[in-house]
């Protein structure tokens, strides 16, 4: 049973620094755009995102080593939103990695 909980240990921690690699992406992409593109791309505020993120950042970084805890499952949903909801549409609003026209 040492040698299940030793793997366990290790996949939770491997889980949390991944979460952790997704909020501090989450939290430098909203860094990176500017204030205009968020209302452009009718989302809320960069100052309310950079908060979103921040916190995600920063619940993320305390429950690195219990990602399945309360505050790590917060900390992923608010990058996980802001990655899946509001960074394409700011990607799009500004033009970048958008889909080619030509078909390739």
């Amino acid at each position: 049973m040492q040698l299940y909980a030793g793997y366990q240990s290790i996949v939770t921690l491997i889980i949390g620094v991944v979460a952790l690699g997704c909020e501090i992406f989450a939290f430098v992409d909203a860094l990176r755009h500017p204030e205009n593109a968020y209302a452009a791309a009718g989302k809320r505020t960069k100052n309310f995102w950079l908060l979103i993120t921040g916190v995600a950042l920063l619940f993320g970084s305390i429950s690195v080593f219990n990602p399945i805890g309360l505050l790590g499952l917060i900390a992923f949903v608010g990058a996980a939103v802001y990655l899946a909801d509001v960074r394409p549409a700011l990607r799009q609003v500004r033009g970048l990695g958008g889909r080619s026209t030509n078909g390739w």
